[in-house]
């Protein structure tokens, strides 16, 4: 990591289509797809990820975009407010969590959620955990990119049309 580049650790269901959409957002330099938050399970893969939820790594010119900018195109493309699932896909694999690699990353998705959840955007509270990083296992390499190699392939993302998170103060 650069001095020119910051790293965000994201799970929000599968990952083929959280990285696809994240990866077109100005200001993000590279993403992988993997295993995190699960400390007891090593060398996490797809068949074998225990506790690991599919998440996302961000690499980011903090220069482009921020953090905040990140995590609200996050919340755009997910359901925060559904715990273990997302669309068709459910279980701890597919959490909604935002793993934090400083405290300011931490009071930033803090801040976020709260703007989230006083914004009624959604149909209940959040349930996204926020949690320092670990380990981050990447993903076999069949599932980098996937929509990319396969466009029809399945994925329950998708930016919600005139999506805007408003601050509390604006809500």
């Amino acid at each position: 990591m650069s001095d020119t580049e910051e790293r965000a650790l994201l799970a929000g269901g599968c990952f083929w289509g959280m990285q696809e959409l994240i990866r077109a957002l100005p200001g993000v330099t590279r993403t992988r797809v993997g295993y995190s938050g699960d400390n007891d399970k090593p060398n996490a893969t797809y068949r074998d990820h225990g506790k690991h939820a599919e998440s996302i790594e961000i690499t980011f010119d903090p220069t482009a975009t921020d953090y905040r900018t990140i995590l609200e195109y996050f919340f755009q493309i997910h359901d925060p407010s559904t715990r273990n699932r997302q669309g068709n896909d459910i279980g701890l694999s597919y959490r909604s969590a935002i793993f934090y690699f400083d405290e300011e990353q931490r009071r930033v998705a803090e801040d976020t959620i709260a703007d989230v959840d006083a914004s009624g955007l959604w149909p209940g509270p959040v349930v996204t955990e926020v949690v320092p990083a670990g380990p981050f296992w990447e993903a076999e390499p069949e599932h980098q990119d996937y929509l990319q190699r396969y466009p029809d392939g399945y994925t329950c993302h998708f930016p919600r049309p005139n999506w805007r998170l408003p601050k509390r103060a604006e809500a």
